[in-house]
């Protein structure tokens, strides 16, 4: 019978053994959490301190005169300008044909591509640096999405958004118009490396 309720009392204990670490592991977190977060309450505001310092220090404009790719530095996103008038839709442009412009790599599908944009690269980059057309028209600088676009006058002209190159086009004239007035003020802030 004392073996009979040993065995009962294993039995309850195996039974209950996985909810008192589950417990104690919950106490265990709870503990940690609470040291991780007063370990970050003393040293955030530090490194606040820190990093506020080299900021000032570096105080320069971070939009460039040229819109690139964050990731790869390359002017519109790697999309070649001339096809933007030449094919029905832009084409991606390749490493092989690269042309410095502007402080800016540029991507071209092919080399005569490359060699059009070289001798007119004012004819073929888009429109303000490739920012924003109808930010620009409203008085503000923006990015742009290189897949969003619309040639104008023989002058291409980049969008922030789809809705923003509808406004564009239901008065085309007017936009380019308030941009180009915009665009010497506002490009005085960009940078341009």
């Amino acid at each position: 019978m004392a073996a009979q309720r040993g065995y009962e009392d294993i039995k309850v204990f195996a039974a209950n053994l996985p909810s008192m670490t589950c417990r104690f592991r919950v106490s265990i977190m709870q503990q940690t959490s609470k040291q991780i977060l007063t370990m970050f309450a003393v040293l955030l505001p530090l490194l606040g301190l820190v990093s506020a310092h080299f900021t000032m220090s570096q105080a320069q404009s971070v939009v460039s005169y040229i819109t690139t790719d964050p990731l790869t530095g390359i002017a519109i996103g790697g999309m070649d300008p001339v096809s933007y008038f030449t094919e029905p839709m832009p084409l991606e442009g390749k490493p092989d044909y690269e042309f410095y412009w502007m402080g800016a790599p540029w991507h071209f599908a092919n080399a005569a591509n490359l060699e059009i944009f070289k001798r007119h690269p004012e004819i073929y980059a888009p429109q303000y640096g490739g920012h924003g057309a109808m930010s620009m028209a409203r008085g503000f600088v923006s990015d742009s999405d290189p897949r969003l676009y619309t040639v104008f006058k023989d002058r291409l002209f980049l969008f922030y958004s789809a809705a923003n190159r509808e406004a564009f086009l239901l008065s085309p004239d007017d936009a380019a118009r308030r941009g180009a007035a915009n665009w010497p003020a506002l490009s005085k802030n960009l940078s341009t490396q």
